[in-house]
C-alpha cells in the first residue's frame, strides 16, 4: 500500500465513530455506533443531524434511540422536497439555532458539550414558529410509532381487546 491510500475497515470505521454520534455524507447522516443511516434528499444533512439533537433536547429519553427520533424527523425532509416555504423555515430555524450556539459557546448547536446549555437555547426561541412546528409535530411522529410503545410500557390500543376494564385496569400493586 502507498503512503497516499486510505484504507477503513469496519473495525476503524467503528473505533472512530466513538468520537462522534453521526456522520455526515454527501445526502445522508450515518449513525454507525447503532447502525443505521438516513438519506437526506431536500435538506441538508447538517440540517438534520440538528433536528435530531434538538429532537432529543425537546422530548429527552435515554432509552429511545436516535433512529427513532430520525424517523420522526423525515417527514420535514420529505414535505421540504414540495414546500419551498417550509424548507425556509426549517433551514433558517436550525442557522438561527447554530446562531445562537456560536455566538454563546463558540460552536454549532449540535456540538455544544452540555444538554442544559442546548436546553438554554431552545429556551430563547420556544416561541418562534419553527420551534412550536418542531415540538409539535414530535408530539405524533415520534410518539406514534409503534416500535417505540415498549420503551414506554405502552402496550397499543385496548378497544380491540375488550377495553382497559379487563386488561389491566386495576393491576396495581403498590396500593
Amino acid at each position: 500500500m502507498k503512503d497516499n491510500d486510505v484504507s477503513l475497515s469496519r473495525r476503524s470505521l467503528l473505533k472512530g465513530a466513538t468520537a462522534a454520534a453521526f456522520m455526515i455524507s454527501a445526502g445522508a447522516i450515518i449513525n454507525p455506533m447503532e447502525a443505521w443511516g438516513l438519506e437526506v434528499k431536500a435538506l441538508k444533512p447538517e440540517t438534520m443531524q440538528t433536528l435530531i439533537q434538538m429532537a432529543r433536547d425537546i422530548y429527552p429519553h435515554d432509552s429511545v434511540a436516535d433512529r427513532f427520533y430520525a424517523i420522526a424527523l423525515k417527514e420535514y425532509d420529505t414535505k421540504s422536497a414540495s414546500d419551498a416555504a417550509l424548507k425556509s423555515q426549517v433551514e433558517d430555524g436550525v442557522a438561527k439555532l447554530d446562531e445562537l450556539a456560536t455566538a454563546k459557546h463558540g460552536t454549532r448547536y449540535v456540538d455544544v458539550g452540555w444538554e442544559s446549555q442546548r436546553v438554554a437555547i431552545l429556551r430563547e426561541i420556544e416561541k418562534d414558529p419553527f420551534f412550536q412546528k418542531v415540538r409539535g409535530g414530535l408530539v405524533v411522529s415520534l410518539y406514534n410509532q409503534k416500535e417505540v410503545w415498549p420503551l414506554f410500557g405502552y402496550e397499543g390500543e385496548s378497544a380491540i381487546h375488550g377495553g382497559y376494564v379487563n386488561r389491566g385496569f386495576d393491576d396495581i400493586d403498590w396500593l
